[in-house]
């Protein structure tokens, strides 16, 4: 069991967005997901309710500070991974939240980077390590990067966070419709109608990749009925 927590006390960086494309990329492998959803804007929990059944996922909505702890102790044997989508504001549910994960991922957007909020998420990992010596694994994971930025630029804005020792994801979340219309439509990159989705194939994979960096990095074993059938590969919507 892993717990995930993303975090940006800034809106807008594309963290509901990420959560949603990890929580959907780890159920269709096999994995069981229960999504913590903690943000006031209830996006997950409305995807949710459109959406219907989706194989392997739980929601869990209006969790605050003091039923977070018991939502993962309640669920820890009925799930593979947890994914906590915190408010995109300062909130006390933040430090409660990093107490309990293993992992933090920070979005931060690609192109403005304007990274104020990942900040102060990365100030208090720092605090943690260096007052109570509690260490926590975090990443930075670059959001609605425009699909024409070029490698080069992307490198740049990597290199520039790896010299301040904030470790970031290889793989950027690009911008794309795709990513809008399951919020739309509800279901996954892979019930969406490719008709109806622009470079539906592009944002499958990119989903994909960025799924697969995560669970190199928090290593979870399949479920026994998963190894046995194989990843699912239907959502129902």
């Amino acid at each position: 069991m892993a717990v995930i927590t993303f975090a940006n006390t800034k809106g807008g960086a594309g963290k509901t967005t990420a959560v949603l494309l990890l929580a959907t990329e780890l159920a269709r492998k096999g994995y069981r997901v229960t999504i913590l959803d903690a943000d006031p804007q209830h996006w997950i929990s409305r995807w949710h309710e459109i959406s219907g059944h989706v194989a392997n996922i739980s929601v869990i909505d209006f969790v605050t500070s003091a039923s977070l702890p018991l939502h993962i102790s309640e669920n820890k044997h009925n799930t593979d991974y947890f994914i906590i989508d915190l408010p995109g504001a300062r909130n006390p549910m933040l430090a409660t939240a990093i107490g309990l994960s293993d992992h933090v991922l920070i979005p931060i957007q690609g192109c403005a980077m304007d990274a104020r909020g990942g900040a102060q998420v990365l100030e208090l990992l720092q605090y943690l390590d260096e007052k109570a010596g509690i260490r926590i694994g975090h990443s930075v994971v670059l959001t609605r990067v425009n699909s024409m930025v070029t490698t080069r630029a992307l490198a740049i804005v990597k290199t520039l966070l790896n010299q301040r020792q904030v470790p970031v994801l290889d793989t950027a979340i690009i911008e794309r419709s795709a990513f809008r219309d399951i919020f739309d439509c509800g279901g996954t990159l892979h019930t969406l109608d490719p008709a109806r989705a622009s470079n539906l194939d592009k944002a499958r994979e990119n989903a994909l990749c960025f799924a697969e960096e995560i669970m190199r990095k928090l290593p979870v074993r399949l479920p026994a009925a998963a190894r046995m059938t194989g990843p699912l590969i239907r959502s129902a919507a």
